[in-house]
């Protein structure tokens, strides 16, 4: 069997759903063509294969490449004034009101125009893909107007052109309601559903539609109208839900089939149910909990008594989460939400990808899949969570390059 390439004399965390554990392999083997693994395995089990090119990996460890499902990346400015005011007592939601939050990176990103916003994004997806990322999604709702969403969403675009890497792009016109529409939020989301999303569609410039179902940001009502006009343009939703307090955003999400809800500190047992009845995912976001000091964790225990999904991500924007870390990411989801190695591992890969409805393509180490490889100077995978500020990858693979 003729391939381009072979990774041998690994050690494999397959994470092929089904099997125990990581699905690990000792003595194990990569091959890849066309960009696709053709074979993941043990060496003694592996076809006849014929390689360009065979790479020795020393006995290091190779897991999937990494995803991070859920980010803000494209934004102007910065908020580290609000994160002053934090420190002195003020709360996000106090800030919020008093015209900071989204609305301050409203501002700073309608100015910004695209060549801005590209060469500021550029240097935090550089940190993703330096810590073993290769696929990114990334969402718009710092625009808040047709014009402007529009733009954040062709800069994401336009970074998958500039890196190697696959780039999934997120709507969220329903983030926050701009000024110009004032004590008016269902005028706005009649904005939202009857120009942006058609809009948004017909251009092809996102995958799935997003909204922040918050006290601060939209009703449930108003969020189902935005599912229904994203499903009847043919595209998956997901939902920022239960972040700040129980409004029942996961259910609603639940009932659109939502790839997934995400947050999810206030979640309760309907939500987590209805989850698991719609096969979404629960994708946790610990840098955000971090960051604004909350303090009640996600449930945890019954998401997975009922078998629900679990994905983890780093949340990367500029007020609540500025991180581009996906490794730290996994070690405050284990030390902060008490999740076990495997089961951070299978949130930056496996479980990520179905947050992103990429299951088919991409996040576990099988025959099929698009050969992402994240290849790491470690003796166990545990080490990928246990360590803060310690990158040990020794080599990014994307598509089988």
């Amino acid at each position: 069997m003729r391939c381009d390439r072979i990774w041998r004399d690994a050690r494999l965390a397959t994470l092929a759903p089904g099997g125990p554990g990581l699905g690990e392999v000792m003595g194990g083997l990569v091959a890849s063509r066309d960009g696709r693994i053709i074979y993941a395995g043990p060496a003694a089990d592996a076809p006849g294969l014929e390689a360009d090119e065979t790479i020795s990996c020393d006995g290091r460890w190779i897991t999937p490449g990494l995803i991070d499902c859920h980010t803000h990346l494209v934004f102007g400015g910065d908020r580290a004034g609000e994160f002053e005011q934090r420190l002195a007592g003020a709360s996000y939601e106090a800030i919020a009101r008093a015209g900071g939050g989204i609305v301050s990176t409203m501002a700073a990103t309608r100015a910004a125009s695209e060549d801005d916003l590209l060469a500021a994004a550029l240097p935090r997806l550089d940190a993703l893909i330096a810590e073993g990322v290769t696929t990114v999604e990334v969402k718009s709702g710092y625009g808040l107007s047709l014009a402007d969403e529009t733009k954040q969403l062709r800069v994401a675009r336009a970074l998958a052109r500039r890196r190697d890497i696959d780039v999934a792009t997120t709507f969220l016109g329903a983030h926050a309601l701009p000024p110009e529409y004032g004590d008016d939020p269902d005028g706005y989301i009649d904005l939202v559903c009857a120009q942006m999303i058609p809009a948004v569609a017909a251009e092809g410039l996102a995958d799935a539609v997003d909204a922040f179902c918050e006290g601060i940001g939209f009703t449930p009502a108003q969020v189902r109208r935005v599912f229904e006009a994203a499903k009847a343009h043919g595209l998956a939703v997901k939902l920022h839900a239960e972040q700040l307090s129980n409004l029942h955003g996961a259910a609603l999400a639940a009932e659109f089939r939502a790839l997934s809800a995400d947050h999810l500190e206030y979640l309760d047992d309907g939500g987590v149910s209805a989850l698991a009845r719609a096969g979404s995912v629960a994708t946790l976001l610990p840098g955000a909990f971090y960051f604004t000091r909350e303090t009640q964790a996600p449930p945890i225990d019954q998401l997975r008594a009922q078998g629900v999904p679990i994905a983890l991500a780093t949340d990367c924007n500029p007020g609540t989460s500025p991180l581009t870390s996906p490794l730290l990411v996994m070690n405050m989801a284990a030390t902060l939400f008490r999740l076990t190695v495997e089961e951070c591992l299978a949130g930056v890969t496996r479980n990520a990808a179905m947050a992103l409805g990429l299951a088919a393509e991409a996040g576990t180490l099988e025959a099929g899949k698009r050969c992402d490889l994240a290849i790491w100077d470690i003796e166990r995978p545990a080490e990928l969570v246990y360590r803060m500020g310690f990158n040990p990858l020794h080599r990014r693979v994307w598509r089988g390059r």
